[in-house]
């Protein structure tokens, strides 16, 4: 006994918040790095590569989401909800290659010097606004995220927060920068390879449920709702999982051995029915056995 129906609306809902927010990340993108290429700001110009992530972020979850939202087939009768958290997961390799970048640059900046970076009023102002504009994406993004239950947008929300925390950073940097502290340009860029490395941290932690199968509840709780159903003697042998935004569990019941088939049916559609309405799981399988 299943229940299978995909979320098409969902799937829908989470592409438009993707590419509203690929255009927003692009025009950050453009501001930064054409900042960081202007003032020879290491830390800038990193902050871009950072937000380039970002827009890399989405294309990837518009072609991800554009997989898992097909339905079971026979290679993946489980469907294809497990593509979006391995989305979360492209995030992390993009992210850790931003590290890797940001600290060798930061690294030999440190040791061999080189000129200080130089910003007018106006690169600060556009900062800012970019600033402004990842402030307003992140709240849009986590938002979404929730109402859909989307792995992917919380994910790369969760990136964003740290562009914004980097930015700040960024920007207070460069006034000691300006004030003639030529270190705190690499020292700011090696701050914001640990944002990044914490992001990535997070993201993992976020996925691993998805990965390892983590069981969707315990046994008991499954067991006490099953057993409520008249005709249920005893349930055992269940099984949980998740996959990103989908639950399914297994079961096994036992009934009167008297009972004919179709009553045995019944029982099994109503343990199927409790489960999915009291546990919100997406499918369930119930096998019957006399007892």
């Amino acid at each position: 006994m299943a229940s299978s129906d995909l979320p098409t609306g969902r799937n829908a809902s989470i592409r438009r918040v993707l590419l509203g927010i690929f255009v927003a990340n692009v025009f950050v993108v453009v501001v930064k790095l054409v900042i960081g290429a202007s003032s020879r700001s290491l830390a800038v110009f990193g902050d871009g590569i950072q937000s380039s992530v970002d827009a890399v972020n989405n294309l990837v979850g518009l072609a991800v989401i554009g997989v898992a939202s097909k339905g079971p087939d026979a290679e993946h009768p489980y469907g294809h909800a497990k593509f979006e958290t391995l989305g979360a997961l492209l995030i992390v390799v993009f992210l850790s290659v931003s590290i890797f970048e940001l600290l060798r640059g930061a690294i030999h900046k440190l040791l061999r010097g080189g000129e200080p970076p130089t910003l007018d009023a106006s690169a600060f102002i556009l900062l800012g606004i970019t600033l402004l504009v990842n402030v307003a994406v992140a709240f849009v993004e986590q938002r979404a995220g929730r109402r859909l239950n989307s792995e992917l947008l919380i994910a790369d929300a969760m990136h964003t927060r740290t562009d914004v925390v980097i930015t700040l950073a960024v920007l207070g940097g460069l006034a000691l920068t300006s004030a003639g502290l030529a270190w705190a340009d690499p020292v700011l860029a090696i701050i914001v390879a640990l944002f990044v490395a914490h992001a990535n941290y997070g993201i993992v932690r976020r996925a691993m449920p998805t990965l390892v199968d983590e069981r969707a509840y315990d046994e008991g709780t499954i067991r006490a709702q099953a057993e409520t159903v008249p005709g249920v003697r005893a349930a055992y042998a269940i099984r949980s999982r998740i996959a990103a935004t989908r639950r399914f569990a297994e079961l096994t019941i036992s009934v009167d051995g008297r009972s004919d088939v179709a009553s045995a049916h019944r029982i099994a559609d109503a343990v199927e029915a409790r489960l999915q309405a009291g546990l919100e799981l997406d499918e369930v399988v119930v096998h019957v056995e006399p007892c």
